[in-house]
């Protein structure tokens, strides 16, 4: 079995086997090794290491494809994940469990504008008719002022 054929079935099994279970990074390094070792195997090639995937030199690492367009991911009832495609109320523990990534970090990774919400509109305008339902605004404020009247 050829090298580059071995890396592309690999790639693949492991790409769909991601989309529907979430991993951690080191959990995704661990399936692709699992993978690969399984086929090289299977193929006939047991002495076969997985080769290294490093950066080129000199260049900067590139940016992943998005599994969706930046227009299309942010949508009134979802937004959804331009690294797997999951589509979600919020995407900041989603980002932080199943890639590890911070939201900055999400944003650079894609050129996301620093002002464009990680969550569904109508999930933003629930929860701000619900803060104001409940008064939070004039509530905050309160406590701020009984706070800076302790201190004193």
């Amino acid at each position: 079995m050829d090298k580059r054929l071995l890396l592309q079935l690999t790639a693949d099994i492991v790409a769909s086997h991601a989309s529907m279970n979430e991993l951690s990074q080191e959990g995704l390094l661990a399936e692709i090794d699992r993978v690969y070792a399984k086929l090289a195997t299977l193929g006939g090639m047991e002495d076969v290491e997985m080769p290294a995937l490093e950066a080129e030199e000199g260049g900067a690492e590139e940016p992943p494809k998005p599994a969706v367009p930046l227009e299309a991911a942010f949508g009134k009832e979802k937004v959804f994940c331009m690294l797997c495609g999951r589509g979600m109320k919020t995407l900041k523990r989603h980002l932080a469990t199943a890639h590890d990534l911070k939201p900055g970090q999400y944003r650079r990774m894609f050129s996301i504008p620093a002002g464009t919400p990680l969550v569904a509109k109508d999930y933003s305008e629930a929860r701000k008719k619900m803060a104001k339902d409940l008064n939070l605004a004039e509530r905050l404020v309160e406590a701020r002022a009984a706070r800076g009247k302790k201190k004193t």
